[in-house]
Parts: C-alpha cells; structure tokens; sequence
C-alpha cells in the first residue's frame, strides 16, 4: 500500500507527477483545498509536505492520527508546530542545504542592485536621461556588509561579498566557533557599522519586527537594506517610512509581511527593489530540494530515518 501523502505547497507539474507515482496524494495547494482536504481524509495521511510559510498547526497535526513525517522544501520550518509534532512522535524534516548557493546569489545581486540604484537607472535612462544629469551611485566594492543570521547562507554570501573587498560584521544570538567575520553583540552595533546590512535570519517570534525604526536608523542615510530572511523580519510601515523620508538610501526585498500579496506601503516606492520571494528559487535548487524531500520520505519510512530532521 502506497503511503499517503498530503502536499501542501506547491509543486512543479513534472514533480508532482513523479510523486503520484510513488505516493497516495492529496495536492491542496490553496488554503480552501487544504481545509477542505484535512476536514474529508485527515484520519489517513501518514506524511504532509509543506514550506515553511505555510507550515501545519497544532490543530491539523491533532486531526492526523496516522501521521508520522512532517517535510519542509527550504529550509523554514517556522510555522510548523514543531512542539506539537515532538510531542506525537512525529518526525519534522526540512531542506536545509538545498537552495543555499541560490538565496546568496540573490542576495548578491539585490546588494549589487540596490546600491548601485539599477531600478531608478533603469527607468532613466528608458526616458532618455544621459548620465551627466545623474548623481552617480556608490561603489559596492570595499562597503561594509553586515549579515544578520550567520548561518550557512550568510556563510555563502560572506564568500562572495569577499570577493568585492567588503568587509563583513554579523549578528547572531551567539558568536559563530570558527567564524573570521567581526561578531556585533547587538543588531543595532550591526546596523550602525554597516553600509548595507542584509537579512538572512529566520522568522519566528525572535525575529519578529527585528529591523524595526531603531535600527533603520541606525543604519543611516547612507545605508542598505536587503531581505531574504523572512518577511516577518522587517516591521514594514517602518521599512516604508525610512525610505520615504531618507532614513536609510534604499532597499532591495525578497520577502513581506504581506505575502503573496504585494506589499502596498512599499511599491510606490522608487529606491526600492522588490522580488516576489524568489530568492531560493532556481531548476537547480527546485531538484534538489526535491531530492531531499525524497530522501527524507524514504528514508523514515523504510526505516533507515529522514536525512535532515530539525
């Protein structure tokens, strides 16, 4: 008997299809098809597969009496009851390694972006503006970039910023074993040193509203802020404020409060740039996060354990 599955997230067709052929799917990807589909077959599902967004509450793991795996593609688990699923027993996995060459190569791009003001180029020079009529924006190459999160994705940023002369400071709960960046003990030290400062921390209640109008100032009038954390992380009337009124130069953000919906305090915004949580998105990162995901289903359920357990 096959093992049931209910997919939560989406997923690319060729993949869904190769799940069907090894597992009992349910795929409800929307919330009305995910309330819908836990209220008429709960009591079956062995394994969810979610993101970390979305996640599965207490509630739903309660109604799955035979559910033993809860699996995130990417590396979020934060809305995942994970208490909730410990206490049952139940394994929670996640993607963690997968999609991590991608999000630093975003982040890159959005620090590159940002500071050298490529929307607001873009958009003049499409009106006909020469660049004698332009304040030039600045060097990235020897700006200090600070990284909030220095976990393996701040890790691969940090080696690519290297490659621009930055010098790197990080924030993180504790100092990273090993780690030859400058540790800040405060995320407003962080912010004050930097000259562009991006997130790459997880969400959570210990990251809520993090970058709030404190340490946008902090940051300064000359300063950066790029997201590819969580949108959680940044307390956005605060985000729209500091950048309307100079607090801070610009931004480059991957991820909002708001989404999927556009965040609205921030699009009229034009030393702002936005992607829409894409970040960790590429064909390489989809299979392998996929792999992973295989890995970790296969591997509980022959016995042999998940690969990546959180």
């Amino acid at each position: 008997m096959k093992t049931s599955l209910l997919v939560l997230c989406p997923v690319v067709p060729a993949n869904l299809e190769s799940l069907k052929q090894r597992y009992d799917v349910t795929y409800a990807p929307t919330p009305e098809e995910r309330q819908a589909a836990i209220a008429a077959h709960a009591s079956r599902f062995q394994a969810v597969l979610t993101i970390g967004t979305i996640g599965l509450t207490a509630a739903e793991i309660a109604a799955m009496p035979a559910l033993e795996l809860v699996s995130c593609m990417g590396v979020g688990h934060e809305t995942v009851d994970v208490d909730a699923a410990r206490a049952r027993g139940i394994v929670v996995t996640n993607g963690r390694g997968a999609n991590d060459e991608c999000v630093a190569d975003h982040a890159m791009g959005l620090v590159i972006a940002c500071m050298r003001n490529f929307r607001k180029l873009d958009q003049l020079c499409r009106d006909g503006v020469w660049r004698t009529a332009i304040t030039p924006p600045p060097n990235v190459s020897g700006k200090r970039l600070g990284i909030f999160g220095m976990g393996a994705i701040g890790e691969k940023l940090a080696t690519r910023a290297s490659a621009f002369r930055m010098p790197i400071g990080y924030h993180n709960r504790t100092p990273k074993a090993g780690s030859p960046y400058q540790y800040f003990d405060s995320l407003l030290a962080l912010a004050e040193w930097s000259d562009v400062l991006v997130c790459t921390a997880p969400g959570g209640a210990s990251t809520h509203h993090a970058i709030n109008a404190a340490a946008l100032q902090a940051l300064g009038a000359e300063g950066f802020l790029v997201n590819v954390g969580r949108g959680s992380i940044v307390d956005t009337p605060a985000l729209a404020s500091a950048l309307a009124t100079g607090v801070i130069a610009g931004a480059g953000i991957d991820v909002y409060e708001s989404e999927p919906k556009p965040p609205t305090e921030l699009i009229g915004l034009d030393n702002l740039i936005l992607t829409p949580h894409l970040a960790g998105w590429s064909p390489e990162s989809i299979d392998a996060q996929f792999t992973i995901f295989l890995e970790n289903i296969e591997g509980h359920f022959s016995g042999r354990g998940a690969v990546t357990p959180v």
